[in-house]
């Protein structure tokens, strides 16, 4: 990360919200995933960025919004660089409180955006008030309320999709890959193994899944088990216990990959979400 490069971050005790002011200068971040939904806002500059195979150029009050597994990835074309305020917004969080909130929302379904990006002045400044009143910490009441009305700017922005097990723009190979992944997530395992579990080659495997997700097999593994990382060190546990548990060499082997996909160490990220020391 370059020097002139920052990131404040802070957890949200009640509903786990993670806000995120950050400065980029350059190279911002390689391609990678959420696990969460991302709303933020561009306060400076111009924020370049790969999604849904499109490069999107964000910038002074535009809104950005992310859905849970899309790959992008993050560069400052200008010298001064960009700066962003954003929210990561659990997905099971999302929808109870959307159903909760608002009755005509969908059964059967689960929200996703339109867009990923907009210049909606209402939804912008509702992620600002949320921002700001998560992130200072205000009266629990204001919180709330910030959130709420969070909540019903976004709901012009959403695209209700019925829930499916498979998905069809997806080739069958790499959805069963995606799949093998997810429940082998923290074991040793090989792209042979992979390759077995889906009944084709190593190189049609690889092909495929890069194809479907933008991703390496490799890359997304270690997206699943940084993505589990996250959880496990907001939650308190130590970075040598979640490299234990999740796969990794060591806690060394964990703080590489960690610094590189969030500009955090395992550390920081524990005392900024958890309120512990280090």
């Amino acid at each position: 990360m370059d020097k002139r490069s920052w990131i404040d971050l802070s957890q949200d005790a009640e509903t786990g919200i993670e806000s995120i002011r950050a400065h980029f200068q350059g190279h911002a971040y390689d391609p990678h995933w959420h696990d969460s939904f991302l709303v933020g806002v561009t306060e400076q500059g111009v924020q370049q960025f790969n999604c849904r195979r499109v490069r999107h150029l964000s910038t002074l009050g535009k809104v950005f919004m992310l859905e849970p597994g899309e790959i992008h990835d993050g560069h400052a074309p200008t010298e001064d660089g960009f700066t962003y305020s954003m929210l990561y917004l659990d997905p099971h969080w999302l929808e109870r409180e959307l159903h909760a909130l608002f009755e005509n929302a969908p059964s059967n379904s689960q929200p996703g955006f339109a867009d990923t990006l907009s210049q909606d002045p209402r939804l912008s400044v509702a992620i600002n008030l949320a921002f700001r009143a998560l992130h200072e910490g205000d009266l629990r009441i204001v919180r709330q309320s910030a959130v709420d009305n969070l909540l019903g700017a976004l709901t012009g922005h959403l695209d209700w999709r019925k829930r499916q097990t498979v998905d069809p723009r997806l080739p069958l190979v790499a959805q069963v890959a995606r799949d093998y992944l997810h429940a082998h997530a923290f074991e040793d395992i090989g792209l042979d193994d992979l390759a077995l579990a889906c009944g084709v080659d190593r190189f049609r495997l690889t092909r495929a899944f890069k194809s479907a997700f933008g991703l390496a097999p490799h890359a997304y593994l270690i997206q699943l088990r940084l993505a589990k990382a996250r959880q496990l060190l907001a939650r308190g546990e130590s970075p040598a216990q979640v490299a234990s548990a999740l796969g990794f060499a060591d806690q060394s082997h964990l703080g590489r990959w960690f610094r590189r996909a969030y500009h955090l160490t395992p550390a920081d990220y524990r005392k900024r979400c958890s309120n512990l020391p280090d």
